[in-house]
């Protein structure tokens, strides 16, 4: 196939896997556009066999450690994590909105960052919104916090988002000195989102809540806890000796899936459920069609508009072009694109990257599959979502997160 003609049909190709993503008609899961489009670009000669090839192979070990980290989030929930978190928040609100605003973002950092941000969408989202219902505030602050922090909350770990696992394996850095190096820009970005959500929702953060009913909190689900930690630390040690992480989250998710088959509460369905191998699916399908857009002409037209360098003014650049194109096509394509023209620059420009295409998608419902996911989860509860008040509230709420993580990024690489 021609170029121009390989070119179009690559782009194509592209653009119908994403509408389907957003869309998703009859509830079909993505896959069902990805997988075949996957097929027709190695089939018409798009993208060759071989390329095709390395691109599932170089996500696999990604997407391996994708289904460990969601089957452990699955069974956390099971275990009675989420509940516990969503009891003690009220407890600790006391009815008052802002305080709970708090507790909201607290826990889903955490969420987020450890159990990464499928986790704090499809689990904390419910818990949020029974959490207000039960302590009488508004829930929209607290469920918008939900979405923007399993996004601008995912920077911490590479664990935390299937866009760092592809960054981490670009960016040639240990798991310890990833966090390290993020620890700062996580904390501003997230600062600087709670201080835009005080102001933008100033009003429902003002209405008196009713005192909440007191009770016990539930008993913490120590096995659960521990679980999460000890895999936690697995992820450091394996790092350390040069070990794929993916065996420290297959073990931690072995060791609670295991539990609740041997407890008669889960069966092997249910693991293979929580795996969600349809999207594992639409996550290699859609590498390779990325790709095919790749070879035919994007990174050659990216590559002349990515800054150089590694000062301050590359990194804001890099950060604000990745921001842009994952809004344009989404922050897993956008990442797939850029990471091969920024891992040249070092790993400054990788985590730029990644600033770009995890604060970004806050703008805009397309900027990322957790925000497509939240909308749904949100219209199942009957809760309306504003594009127009999304959008406000992203075009605050970026600019203000990603200027400053970027400049503390700049920094971190220097003192570190």
């Amino acid at each position: 196939m021609n170029t121009p003609l390989a070119e179009a049909l690559s782009v194509a190709l592209l653009v119908a896997v994403l509408a389907w993503a957003v869309i998703r008609p009859f509830g079909l899961p993505e896959a069902v556009m990805a997988v075949p489009a996957a097929a027709l670009a190695v089939a018409t000669g798009a993208i060759s066999l071989d390329h095709a090839r390395a691109e599932a192979e170089r996500l696999g070990p990604v997407v391996g450690f994708l289904a460990a980290v969601l089957v452990l989030a699955h069974f956390c929930d099971l275990e009675g994590l989420f509940e516990a978190c969503g009891a003690w928040t009220a407890r600790w609100a006391g009815g008052r909105p802002v305080r709970l605003l708090t507790a909201v973002f607290a826990l889903a950092s955490a969420i987020t960052a450890v159990l990464s941000l499928d986790a704090t969408i499809v689990l904390l989202t419910p818990v949020v919104f029974a959490t207000a219902a039960r302590t009488g505030v508004r829930p929209k602050p607290h469920v918008y916090a939900c979405t923007h922090l399993s996004n601008t909350a995912s920077l911490l770990l590479p664990v935390s988002n299937l866009t760092n696992l592809l960054a981490f394996a670009a960016s040639g850095l240990s798991f310890t000195r990833f966090a390290a190096l993020m620890a700062l820009p996580w904390l501003v970005a997230i600062g600087a989102e709670y201080m835009v959500f005080r102001r933008f929702f100033a009003r429902d953060l003002a209405v008196a809540a009713p005192a909440p009913a007191s009770g016990e909190p539930p008993e913490p689900p120590l096995f659960a806890l521990v679980t999460v930690a000890c895999t936690l630390a697995g992820f450091v040690v394996t790092s350390t000796f040069g070990v794929d992480p993916v065996w420290a989250a297959l073990a931690g998710a072995l060791v609670l899936a295991g539990r609740a088959l041997a407890r008669g509460k889960a069966g092997v369905p249910t693991v293979v459920r929580a795996a969600a191998p349809a999207f594992l699916a639409f996550v290699l399908a859609l590498g390779v069609v990325v790709r095919a857009v790749v070879d035919n002409g994007l990174a050659d037209a990216l590559g002349h508009v990515l800054p150089a360098g590694t000062g301050l003014p590359a990194l804001l650049g890099v950060a604000a072009l990745a921001a842009v194109l994952a809004n344009l096509i989404n922050n897993l394509p956008a990442v797939l694109v850029l990471l091969p023209l920024a891992a040249p620059a070092g790993p400054g420009a990788v985590l730029a990257v990644l600033l770009g295409v995890n604060i970004g998608p806050n703008l805009t419902y397309a900027g990322s599959l957790a925000t497509l996911l939240w909308r749904r989860i949100v219209h199942q509860h009957e809760h309306g979502v504003d594009l127009r008040e999304f959008t406000r509230l992203g075009l605050l709420a970026v600019p203000s997160a990603l200027v400053p993580a970027v400049v503390a990024l700049w920094g971190a690489l220097r003192i570190l």
